[in-house]
């Protein structure tokens, strides 16, 4: 019988795992590990920001932390098999340049993507995706307001666009925005298919989402 994932987990010398990637176990030492980092970095007031060990909202974060640390395994199994560096790896603010952006790709793709071998592995992955003529131009006729200079009234204050540019005048920086929201969307696809083929998780350290595990509290 296995036990639950808050109790010791040594059993006759035998470490429990929580996930293996690739067949490779991780152990629920490296979870309790990761876990006492991240509340010994919240002292004093922050503590409150992190949920009660033990509760309902505390094993959802150790999955959430498990998440992350198959999630870091399989960038770096991915990024050796490439034989991708962090060499040349772009900033995290020109993949992640705000909350938008992190929300398309997800929280622990965005977590992972502090590490500069990720950024290089999602340049790497990303790097043939790219937008059409007429992607830019349908966007641009959908949201003609959207790159728009804003304008100011006489007492400083700024003042939305009422004017639309024309297509020729923003293309290049629809263009921009366009191709990074998709190359988001390739590599979080990409890193989902990687996920499921070399990720297997165990009881209790589910994927907090997954509906089947008990503290899901994501109901329709």
């Amino acid at each position: 019988m296995r036990l639950p994932a808050s109790s010791p987990r040594r059993a006759g010398g035998i470490v429990e795992r929580a996930a293996t990637v690739g067949g490779v176990p991780v152990p629920v030492d490296e979870v309790d590990a990761r876990e006492a980092r991240l509340r010994s970095a919240h002292q004093g007031p922050l503590a409150t920001a992190l949920p009660a060990t033990g509760s309902s909202e505390g094993r959802q974060l150790r999955r959430w932390l498990t998440q992350l640390i198959v999630t870091e395994r399989v960038i770096a199994a991915q990024a050796a098999a490439l034989g991708v560096t962090a060499h040349g790896a772009p900033g995290e603010a020109q993949l992640l340049p705000d909350t938008t952006a992190r929300l398309e790709i997800g929280s622990i793709a965005a977590a992972v993507l502090s590490d500069p071998r990720a950024r290089a592995l999602f340049a790497h992955i990303t790097a043939a995706v790219d937008v059409s003529d007429d992607d830019v131009a349908g966007y641009h006729r959908r949201n003609p307001l959207r790159f728009a200079a804003t304008g100011s009234d006489r007492d400083g204050w700024r003042t939305p666009a009422v004017v639309a540019p024309p297509l020729y005048q923003v293309r290049a920086v629809i263009a921009e925005h366009l191709r990074a929201a998709a190359r988001r969307r390739a590599f979080r696809v990409w890193l989902d298919e990687r996920r499921a083929e070399l990720v297997r998780l165990e009881p209790g350290f589910e994927h907090p989402g997954d509906p089947r595990q008990p503290d899901n509290t994501h109901r329709h």
